[in-house]
């Protein structure tokens, strides 16, 4: 499951996803990346289709992957989480290119109930906290 499926002709990640989170795996049709952002678990699909701004620019069967691939996700982040909430967005106002976040939410934490977006200068993980992380999100798919 961690072969990609797609052509490095037709199809480039943002830059600005790449800078900000690290390769998790490639799943049918979404690469899966963690948000270097240690306040919250929060991981990214990026379908790897080029040219895709919106859900509904992807052909149908492209859409029911991404949805499956977005819940395989989110169930996964909850279980090993033990979350309040999942948050699950695609908004692209700053970066274009469809991705999905999918985000664990714990009540208190330091965004709480508001978004995540804009709430102050992202905090990397530490190297280790970051691979145990990766590990465990790998292993519950």
């Amino acid at each position: 499951m961690d072969t990609p499926r797609r052509s490095a002709a037709a199809f480039e990640i943002d830059a600005r996803l790449e800078a900000d989170s690290e390769h998790l795996a490639w799943l049918s049709l979404c690469e899966l990346r963690l948000m270097n952002d240690s306040r919250w678990p929060w991981l990214i699909l990026i379908p790897q289709r080029a040219g895709i701004l919106e859900i509904h620019d992807l052909t149908p069967l492209d859409q029911t992957m991404l949805t499956f691939e977005t819940n395989l996700v989110a169930e996964s982040l909850k279980r090993i989480t033990s979350c309040d909430k999942i948050n699950t967005g695609a908004l692209g106002n700053i970066v274009r290119q469809l991705h999905v976040h999918v985000i664990a939410r714990t009540e208190g934490d330091s965004a709480w109930p508001g978004p995540v977006w804009g709430h102050g200068p992202r905090e990397p993980y530490r190297r280790e906290d970051l691979h145990q992380l990766a590990a465990r999100v790998q292993a519950a798919l």
